[in-house]
């Protein structure tokens, strides 16, 4: 089975990452597309970031019913922080029968080269990138990589947190369920 690796902190999970993942699971050669929530990524610290079991729980709150998309909590035993190349390493080692690809934004996919052990990712990896303006790939640092001009929406996880820390409105930015969930838990209130 062909899996593309949608990596994130999804802190939380909203409908632009739902339209992006729908969109690689239904536009490509990709069988599913997994959502691979990372419990701390080396690249960002937050006092904000809920719980990863919780940020799990919204994802498949959200995508389920869907069958090409699935949740990943494949790093929460893995050390932390979450380093992309070990995470492959280990779901290649579990299924060797399924073959990983990422999915990344062109604006990640910049910084590609500041990763840990980047050239094995490259070198073993295709990469499907969907533009984000201003991000232009020029580079592919080796890399397979398939260009999409995915749908995309100017939605934040970070300015969610700051609508729902100020008693306002995130419907229509999350699934009513994710909205239902955040409301009746109280996260990102503080």
């Amino acid at each position: 089975m062909k899996i593309g690796l949608y990596f994130g902190s999804f802190n939380p999970v909203h409908v632009g990452h739902l339209i992006i993942a729908n969109h690689v699971a239904n536009e490509t050669d990709l069988d599913q597309v997994w959502f691979v929530v990372s419990p701390q990524n080396p690249f960002k610290q937050s006092v904000t970031l809920l719980n990863e079991y919780q940020r799990l729980h919204l994802i498949k709150s959200a995508i389920d019913g869907e069958n090409n998309l699935r949740a990943s909590s494949v790093e929460f035993n893995l050390p932390k922080p979450s380093f992309t190349v070990d995470t492959l390493t280990y779901l290649k080692e579990k299924h060797p029968d399924h073959l990983f690809s990422l999915v990344m934004g062109s604006d990640g996919f910049q910084n590609l080269n500041k990763w840990k052990n980047y050239e094995i990712i490259t070198g073993n990896h295709k990469i499907y990138i969907y533009k984000r303006p201003g991000f232009e790939t020029q580079e592919t640092y080796g890399a397979e990589t398939t260009i999409l001009n995915a749908p995309l929406l100017d939605i934040s996880s970070t300015h969610i947190r700051e609508l729902i820390k100020n008693k306002k409105s995130i419907r229509f930015l999350v699934p009513d369920i994710v909205k239902d969930e955040i409301e009746l838990a109280g996260y990102y209130r503080i």
